[in-house]
C-alpha cells in the first residue's frame, strides 16, 4: 500500500494533509487515489474488451441502420416522473377521477394530443419521437434503473450511490468507450451533469443513487456542475401532512445573471479555489515518490488526472461555455428562465465547445418528494411548477439545435423512471402515485424518427397494448445511436465481463429514422 504522507495530520483549519493532497490530485472530480490506480490498472484490459473487435464488427452489422448517427446528446431526466396523462398520453374519455382536470390540446404531429399547459411543444411535436409504451416492474424512484445497466432496483440501492450491485450510468459507459478508443482522455469534459450534483439540494442527508460510474471507477463519473444564481419566485411545497412550506425555487423562475461553473464541492468549504493553489507546497512532498510512479503507466496516469482536474478549473473553455449570459436575450427566454431551461441552453453551449454528452436533471430542490413526485398537490403543481418549464426548455431546446442545424446528429432525450397512476388519489389538490406499468418518454434529432408516435397503452393509460418496451431497450436504443455496440462486455472490478444492458434488450428500430 502506498502511503502518500506519513500520518494524517490535520491542519489548522481541520482538513487532513492526505485530504489536501487528495483535493490537489484528484478530488475535484470526486476520485481518490486508489480508484485513480484501479482504473489505471484496468487501460490495457479497457482497450481490448472496448475496442470494436472482429466479433463487435460482426454482432453491429446485425444491429438496425443508425448505428453512429447521433456525434452529441443531450438527457433531460424528468426526476420524480411526470404523469404520462397530462404531458403526451391524455385519455380524455376516460371517468373524471381518471382523466383529471386538464384538456387535451392538438399537436404539430397529426393524431397527437397534449396537454393544454404544453402549448410550445404542440407547435413542435412534428420533430419528436413519442414512445408510449415504456413499462417495468419496479414503481419507484431511481435513476440508478432507468439510466443503467442494472437488472433489479430496490429501495435500499436507490437510498445508496455505492451499493455494490449498481451499474454505471449511460453517460459513463459512454466516456468509458471513448475514451479506450481514444486512447486516453480528451482535452474538454466529455461527460457532464447539470445543474448541480445530483440530490444535493434536498432536505435529508442521504443522497441518491443512479448518475455515478459504478464498477467502472470514479475517473468516469460525470463532471458536475453547480448553479451560480438565485430563485426569483416561490411555491409552496407540500410532502405528507407538512403544508404551506414557501420555497424559493429556481426551478420555477431564476434571475437573470443565472449561470454555472464546474462543481467544487468535493473541497472543504473552508478551502477556496484560491487557496487551492497553495497545494502546489504540498505535491513537492510527493516527488520521491512520483520519481518512480514517473517510471510507470500508473503514474503517468496519475499526473495527468492531476492536470485534468487543476485545469478543468481554471478553463476559460469550460466557463465560457457554461456562461448562458453570453446568449441574447431572445435566446435565454426561448428556453425559459427557469433553473432547467437555462441548463438545457448551457447543455447546447457544451456541446457546441466540444463536449459529447450532457445531462440535466430536473431534481428535488429545497424538499424531499418533489420535483415530478405529484403524489400532494398534483394539478396545482402541475400548472404552476412543473408544465410550464418544461414547455420552454424542451421546445427551445429542440428548436434552437435545428435552427444551428445541430439537431441532425444531436441526440436529445427526455426521459424519466416510470409514469403515474392512472385514478388519481385522494390528497389534498388530487395525487397520482408511482405507477411503471405504463409511461412515456421523448426522442428528437440524432437518427431518431420525426413526427412518430411508437406504442399505445389502454383506455386508461394503465397498461401497454402495443409495441411494449422497457428501460434497457431505450438504452440500447441510445448506445446504438452514438456508436457503442449495447451487446458488448466491460469488465468490473475483479475483471469479470458484465453486458451493458442485459442481453435480451434490443434496440428500438421503430422509433429510428
Amino acid at each position: 500500500m502506498l502511503r502518500v504522507l506519513s500520518s494524517p495530520r490535520r491542519l489548522c483549519n481541520g482538513v487532513t494533509r492526505r485530504e489536501l493532497l487528495e483535493v490537489g490530485g484528484t478530488g475535484l472530480l470526486g476520485l481518490s487515489l486508489p480508484q485513480l490506480f484501479a482504473a489505471d490498472a484496468a487501460r490495457a484490459a479497457e482497450t481490448s474488451r472496448a475496442g470494436v473487435t472482429n466479433a463487435a464488427l460482426d454482432r453491429i452489422a446485425k444491429l438496425p441502420d443508425g448505428f453512429g448517427s447521433a456525434k452529441r446528446c443531450i438527457i433531460l431526466f424528468l426526476y420524480g416522473s411526470p404523469s404520462q396523462m397530462e404531458t403526451v398520453d391524455m385519455k380524455p374519455n376516460a371517468p373524471a377521477e381518471i382523466r383529471g382536470t386538464m384538456q387535451p390540446i392538438a399537436s404539430s404531429l397529426p393524431g397527437l394530443d397534449v396537454c393544454e399547459h404544453l402549448p410550445r411543444m404542440a407547435k413542435m411535436m412534428d420533430r419528436v419521437t413519442v414512445l408510449r409504451s415504456l413499462h417495468h416492474e419496479y414503481p419507484i424512484h431511481g435513476v440508478a434503473y432507468a439510466m443503467t445497466g442494472t437488472p433489479a432496483i430496490d429501495t435500499n440501492m436507490e437510498l445508496s450511490p455505492s451499493d455494490p450491485r449498481h451499474h454505471p450510468y449511460f453517460g459513463s459507459v459512454v466516456e468509458y468507450v471513448d475514451r479506450a478508443r481514444r486512447g486516453g482522455l480528451a482535452e474538454f469534459p466529455q461527460n457532464v451533469a447539470l445543474p448541480f450534483p445530483f440530490s444535493t439540494q434536498r432536505t435529508g442527508e442521504v443522497h441518491r443513487a443512479g448518475p455515478y460510474a459504478s464498477y467502472l471507477g470514479a475517473t468516469y463519473n460525470p463532471v458536475w456542475t453547480e448553479f451560480l444564481g438565485k430563485a426569483d419566485r416561490s411555491v409552496y411545497k407540500t410532502l405528507g401532512e407538512k403544508k404551506d412550506l414557501e420555497v424559493f425555487d429556481p426551478y420555477v423562475g431564476c434571475e437573470r445573471d443565472a449561470h454555472f461553473r464546474l462543481s467544487s464541492t468535493s473541497l472543504p468549504e473552508t478551502l477556496t479555489l484560491d487557496r487551492l493553489d497553495r497545494r502546489r507546497s504540498l505535491l513537492s512532498q510527493m516527488d520521491l515518490v512520483r520519481r518512480d510512479l514517473e517510471k510507470t503507466d500508473r503514474g503517468r496516469s496519475l499526473n495527468s488526472f492531476q492536470q485534468m482536474a487543476y485545469s478543468l478549473l481554471q478553463s476559460k473553455q469550460v466557463s465560457e461555455a457554461l456562461d448562458s449570459r453570453q446568449e441574447s436575450a431572445a435566446t435565454r427566454e426561448l428556453y425559459g428562465m427557469t433553473l432547467v431551461g437555462q441548463s438545457c441552453l448551457a447543455a447546447r453551449r457544451m456541446l457546441e465547445a466540444g463536449t459529447r454528452l450532457v445531462s440535466v436533471f430536473w431534481d428535488e430542490y429545497g424538499l424531499a418528494g418533489d420535483a415530478w413526485d405529484t403524489h400532494w398537490n398534483h394539478f396545482p403543481r402541475m400548472t404552476d411548477q412543473l408544465l410550464p418549464g418544461l414547455d420552454k426548455a424542451f421546445s427551445g431546446l429542440v428548436l434552437d439545435l435545428e435552427q444551428r442545424g445541430m439537431l441532425d446528429d444531436t441526440l436529445v432525450v427526455c426521459i424519466s423512471e416510470h409514469g403515474r397512476t392512472p385514478k388519481i388519489n385522494g390528497s389534498a389538490g388530487g395525487g397520482r402515485d408511482h405507477w411503471s406499468q405504463a409511461y412515456s418518454a421523448l426522442f428528437a434529432g440524432g437518427g431518431i424518427a420525426r413526427g412518430r408516435v411508437v406504442g399505445a397503452t389502454d383506455k386508461h393509460a394503465g397498461e401497454v397494448v402495443s409495441n411494449p418496451v422497457g428501460p434497457k431497450d431505450v438504452l440500447a436504443t441510445m448506445y446504438h445511436l452514438l456508436g457503442v455496440d449495447p451487446h458488448q462486455f466491460l469488465p468490473d472490478k475483479t475483471g469479470r465481463p458484465i453486458p451493458i444492458v442485459p442481453e435480451s434488450s434490443r434496440v428500438i428500430s421503430e422509433m429510428l429514422a
